[in-house]
């Protein structure tokens, strides 16, 4: 009995070493927790359409908006109307734009497009699409056809522009470009060689200029202005890092560490409480078995503190998660046909 108990203590032991071993330091503290496995779709229109990589609310609250894998950004109008085109890139039409399956989404996406980030000026009612292929739009508030308003910045070419956010005071656009490198169809590539190619920027509506804010960037991907409009956060996805740069004060131009995370980042969202939703697309250290549950997202404090998580199966990987006032969480990945709703227990 003894040495039964001996053998048992020893395999306790060493899986809670392996269990450590492969917990980030950042979620070695206990956080708040809530499983998001059972969601609400709102599915796409049947078809080879995939891609809510972000979600976004007008001004008056309605939506949710999304832009999907043919290049056009669609609108949540209710159980019984479903989506509906609200917007589309130049050069966008169906017969060239429509992914089957002997066309698939990375043979017509350079000509049609990706949006990825989207965000509104809730004051003027425009939207702004950060495209992947056709730089940062703009659509007015009766939808349609988007304007490209960049497509190359200092002489260079948006090469995989991705993340956006709006200053909803000054109506200045901050934008991301991923890497002057590779293309969307080509991300894997920016993770795997350590490419540092990425830009912050911005847009001026009022004058049109586009400002390089910090080059040099790492995978740089969604980005969001804090609550009190001082900096930036940047998620920076291949170090698995979030990144600060000031806008005011005494550091403005400065770019800092802001939080460490326990997977890779996509897009980055504020919260109500001050801080931020960050989605994370997968694990750092994603173990291939035991449970069907991993981290799906993980709320950082103003002070770069994780502060809650939110899990679901391992088949979902976000790509942004936006907190509504009603208590529910809007989910995107760019690889599932639905936008999910979820709404903790």
């Amino acid at each position: 009995m003894g040495c039964s108990m001996s053998r048992l203590a020893k395999a306790t032991i060493s899986l809670v070493i392996l269990a450590l071993l492969f917990m980030p330091g950042a979620m070695a503290a206990a956080v708040a927790s809530f499983d998001a496995t059972r969601s609400q779709h709102l599915p796409l229109p049947r078809g080879y359409l995939r891609g809510r990589e972000s979600v976004a609310f007008d001004g008056e609250g309605h939506g949710p908006y999304s832009g999907i894998s043919d290049g056009r950004i669609l609108k949540w109008s209710g159980d019984k109307v479903g989506w509906t085109t609200y917007a589309y890139g130049p050069d966008y039409s169906i017969e060239k734009c429509t992914a089957s399956q002997f066309r698939p989404e990375t043979v017509t996406e350079s000509h049609c497009g990706r949006p990825l980030g989207l965000q509104f000026h809730h004051n003027s009612g425009n939207l702004y699409i950060a495209d992947a292929y056709k730089g940062l739009m703009r659509v007015g508030p009766r939808g349609g056809e988007a304007t490209v308003l960049v497509n190359d910045v200092d002489g260079a070419p948006l090469g995989f522009t991705n993340g956006v956010d709006v200053d909803q005071i000054t109506g200045q656009v901050y934008f991301t470009d991923s890497s002057m490198n590779y293309q969307r169809s080509q991300h894997e590539m920016v993770t795997r060689t350590g490419d540092s190619t990425g830009r912050l920027m911005r847009y001026d509506p009022r004058t049109n200029d586009v400002t390089t804010l910090q080059s040099g960037l790492t995978y740089p991907n969604g980005v969001s202005i804090s609550h009190d409009r001082t900096h930036l956060v940047v998620a920076s996805t291949g170090p698995c890092k979030l990144l600060r740069y000031w806008i005011k004060g005494s550091n403005a131009g400065k770019t800092e560490p802001f939080a460490d995370l326990p997977g890779y980042p996509d897009n980055v969202r504020r919260d109500r409480r001050g801080g931020y939703w960050v989605a994370l697309h997968r694990e750092k250290n994603e173990l291939p078995f035991g449970f069907d549950s991993h981290l799906l997202a993980v709320r950082v404090g103003p002070n770069g503190k994780i502060l809650e998580e939110m899990r679901g199966p391992k088949s979902v990987r976000p790509t942004e998660i936006m907190e509504r006032g009603n208590g529910k969480y809007y989910m995107g990945s760019v690889e599932l046909p639905y936008v999910g709703v979820v709404t903790p227990k």
